[in-house]
């Protein structure tokens, strides 16, 4: 027998899915279907052991399935747009479009190495006009139902980019991608309506009982719905008044101060004749934006010389300040201080020695002072007029109650989410379409002209937008009177693209967007896979995409992601040599005395630590080197079998090794045993033996549990029942020219190979031809367990004496209470156990334990 040839073998199964367009399918509304999606990648060259985890996670869902009789879309994509291509154009004089289509192709035939069983004639790419074009077509849709406008806002400007960045895209106060401090400009941005939709993206979490509880939280604390009053506090001296948002309308009478935003409209009003809140606004607009890099930074704030009166306290001022803390985007860019129940008001207020009045107590601490930490619990009023005495809940009733009576306040519901800034000042993304004419205005492309092109011939040889650079491309006519008008030359938010490619995925070449008779057979998607790390960005752009597109007519439904499933990161352990280098793992070997060494140089390598997996630290492993040196299926079987699925792997060249081994030694053991097997179309015998009968049992067990494990997505407990099964099929021994053994024999091995098709589907197919099937066993049925095979007629019960087990005995299932406490009796350490002591009694337990008490 030769040893299984893994890499002839999988070309073999690959070429023949390939030519029989195994994996193609289209909506057919007289079957079930179920639409299985993993996170389309970014096309940067190569793919990683990440991916291979992902995608294999996905395939053994979608094989799984369609073996189930379920009509399974499971597509591929790129998702292609971006600044990593405009960055390649300058640093390596390619165009973006050469570099992305080039990577692309790589990456599709790496994909393909893996045995994916991906429908591929339904391949897009984000960055080709057959979808942008289609994407503009649902910018001018929304357009058309007010669900995006064009405004002049703050936004976060990444210096380095050279474009804007949204709230979300800012981390730690620095630019997602070239890690640049964010400043602040005041730009024209589209803006997509989002905020609108915050209530139902909220109470929509409540319907996704299949989506991580982590997930649904980090959205709802995203969405942030707060319930509190709306208050105006008069200027002193003038005749307008700040008007501040609070979820504590209870502690106003411990208010010590006012603090308003950089960008606040009194702000840049005041900044004109004032050089100290001039320079502070500067000192603001160079300032992280993310809410973690406000919470760190210290704060810090310019006194205006202005005073509010107090709603509340008659001839009580409270000086404004423009503050560092406050954000313009959340709220009304101005709040009330209460330095006596916040932390960051009361770190200001100690700054600044301004008040701390303390109005919210417990009975034992109304005397208490405060003075680095704040009482942010519940308790009852102080200090606090007609609230005294008072929980904080009543006084919050009270307090609206009362500032709505005095035309001073009204009860308000605020939500955190702040609307979608799309605008990109950068080449490679999809062109808005609108153009901007001197007598029309800003004006929307007509759909007939659609796709507008992004022009080929551009230079990346000065900072900024090649486009605005372009010396034709924005030149036009106006679509509306025909005169000569400029294009927009801002594109669209990368996270655009991935906002809508599920839908298109169902009809990817299409002349609309989408066909709602297709979309409405195969979304929303049955089961989503993807890294939390979009578990707020891509997730909640694609929830409100999907209501957009319901506003307009395109789709029927809400959500668009049915289930979620959010995978664990790969890891591997790090290494440096003795200059302190980061190596590869393929730089490091072990000499004589089982030392990491350099290979190059010999020299000594610290390992470090395990961690993800990047290329900045060399610790990754290039999965077509693991593919080529131990083929897909063990490479699948590795990334399954490691660890949960939701959990960090470590990738190890041991587990990996143990893979193929498990791999040879199935093939081994069906190979070796062909010659002892029925002819597949054999009829079942009338009787088997004790031998047989246990393992049809085991088979038919494992069909269950297996079953059972990938329906949770257990894919790790499903191997380790699998390698139980094989342990069993290795200690069967068939009796030469027993018919029943022989059967029984095939059965096992015929379940066995179903059961590893969707983890290892190039042995299995294998497998499946060497035992004679005409057909694909991708086209054939999952197992299903006999339910007399998988319930045990024996068990196995526990004997204790005096508490203590003492044995276990297998008995018949339910049998009889005189018989178990016999065969317990008998039991030599039984006996030790009791000595001489009489029996007091005895206590079975039906199937579970026998108690003697002596």
């Amino acid at each position: 027998m030769s040893r299984y040839n893994a890499k002839e073998t999988e070309l073999k199964w690959q070429s023949i899915w390939e030519k029989e367009n195994t994996f193609a399918v289209e909506a057919d509304p007289g079957r079930p279907k179920y639409y299985v999606l993993e996170m389309f990648p970014y096309p940067s060259g190569n793919i990683h052991i990440g991916h291979v985890r992902n995608y294999t996670m996905g395939d053994v869902v979608a094989r799984y399935k369609r073996a189930q009789g379920f009509n399974v879309l499971h597509p591929m994509g790129w998702d292609a747009f971006g600044l990593p291509a405009e960055n390649a154009a300058r640093d390596k004089n390619v165009h973006p479009a050469e570099w992305t289509y080039a990577n692309i192709a790589n990456m599709r035939r790496e994909l393909k190495s893996m045995g994916l069983s991906l429908d591929w004639s339904k391949e897009l790419a984000t960055c080709h006009p057959g979808y942008y074009g289609k994407q503009q077509a649902l910018f001018l849709d929304f357009l058309e139902k007010g669900l995006v406008y064009r405004k002049e806002s703050w936004v976060n400007w990444d210096p380095v980019d050279m474009t804007v960045l949204a709230n979300e895209q800012v981390i730690d106060g620095r630019g997602w991608r070239s890690g640049a401090l964010v400043e602040k400009r005041k730009l024209d941005q589209w803006m997509f309506r989002i905020a609108d939709f915050s209530e139902e993206l909220l109470k929509g979490l409540g319907t996704l009982d299949r989506w991580p509880e982590r997930v649904r939280l980090m959205q709802e604390n995203w969405i942030g719905k707060s319930q509190g009053a709306h208050v105006t506090f008069k200027i002193t001296g003038r005749e307008d008044g700040l008007e501040i948002y609070t979820t504590r309308p209870d502690t106003l009478f411990g208010a010590s101060f006012m603090a308003i935003s950089a960008d606040h409209p009194l702000t840049q009003e005041l900044a004109v004749n004032n050089p100290a809140v001039a320079d502070f606004v500067a000192e603001c607009h160079r300032m992280g934006t993310s809410e973690e890099a406000i919470e760190k930074a210290e704060k810090k704030g310019v006194d205006t010389g202005l005073t509010t009166d107090h709603p509340l306290i008659e001839g009580k001022k409270l000086p404004i300040y423009v503050a560092n803390f406050v954000l313009m985007d959340y709220g009304t860019g101005a709040l009330f201080g209460c330095p006596a129940h916040d932390q960051r008001d009361l770190d200001f207020a100690n700054k600044y020695d301004l008040d701390v009045i303390r109005v919210v107590a417990e009975d034992s601490d109304e005397q208490t002072p405060i003075t680095d930490t704040p009482y942010v619990g519940p308790g009852h009023m102080i200090n606090s007029g007609f609230l005294d005495g008072m929980t904080t809940e009543e006084a919050k009733k009270a307090i609206i109650t009362h500032l709505d009576e005095g035309g001073i306040g009204t009860s308000t519901t605020n939500y955190r989410l702040r609307d979608w800034g799309l605008s990109r000042q950068r080449y490679w993304g999809c062109p808005i379409p609108v153009v901007h004419c001197d007598d029309c205005g800003t004006v929307p492309e007509k759909k007939e002209n659609l796709p507008i092109v992004l022009p080929d011939d551009v230079t990346f040889d000065k900072p900024g937008n090649p486009l605005d650079h372009h010396p034709t491309w924005k030149q036009t006519s106006c679509p509306n009177c025909g005169k000569a008008a400029i294009r927009e030359t801002d594109t669209m938010d990368t996270f655009v693209d991935s906002s809508w490619y599920f839908a298109r995925f169902c009809t990817p070449r299409a002349e609309d967007p989408v066909v709602s008779s297709d979309v409405d057979y195969w979304l929303p998607v049955d089961q989503y896979i993807g890294g939390i790390e979009h578990a707020i960005l891509h997730l909640l752009y694609s929830r409100f995409f999907s209501r957009a597109m319901k506003e307009t007519g395109a789709v029927h439904y809400d959500e668009p992601f049915s289930g979620l499933f959010t995978q664990g990161m790969v890891t591997h352990e790090t290494y440096r040599s003795d200059d302190g280098t980061w190596l590869f793992p393929e730089e490091v070997t072990h000499n004589d005395a089982g030392e990491p060494v350099h290979i190059e140089t010999g020299k000594p390598v610290t390992i470090g630590g395990v961690e993800k997996m990047s290329k900045s630290k060399k610790n990754v492993v290039d999965p077509g080197e693991i593919i080529d040196k131990f083929g897909a299926d063990a490479a699948r079987w590795f990334v399954l079998s490691d660890s949960p699925p939701d959990r960090d792997m470590e990738w190890t060249d041991a587990g990996a090794t143990g893979a193929w081994r498990f791999k040879q030694r199935l093939y081994r053991f069906v190979f070796e045993n062909l010659e002892n097997l029925p002819e597949k179309t054999a009829e079942k015998p009338d009787t088997f033996s004790e031998a047989a009968t246990a393992i049809r049992k085991e088979a038919h067990k494992t069909v269950a549990q297996v079953t059972d494990n990938i329906e949770k997505l257990h894919f790790n407990n499903a191997i380790a029942r699998i390698y139980e099964f094989m342990k069993a099929l290795n200690d069967f021994k068939p009796v030469t020219g027993d018919a029943g053994d022989a059967w029984a024999l095939r059965e096992a091995i015929s379940i066995m190979t179903n059961l590893v098709g969707p983890m290892m589907p190039h042995l299995a197919e294998e497998l499946w031809e060497k035992l004679g099937y005409d057909s694909l066993l991708v086209d054939n049925p999952w197992p299903k367990a006999d339910p007399a095979l998988i319930v045990d007629d024996k068990v196995t019960i526990a004997v204790q004496v005096k508490g203590k087990l003492r044995a276990t005995i297998e008995v018949a299932k339910d049998e009889d209470k005189a018989k178990v406490e016999e065969l317990a009796l008998a039991q030599t350490s039984v006996q030790n156990a009791i000595g001489d002591n009489p029996v007091r009694k005895i206590i079975v337990v039906p199937n579970r334990i026998v108690n003697i008490v002596i």
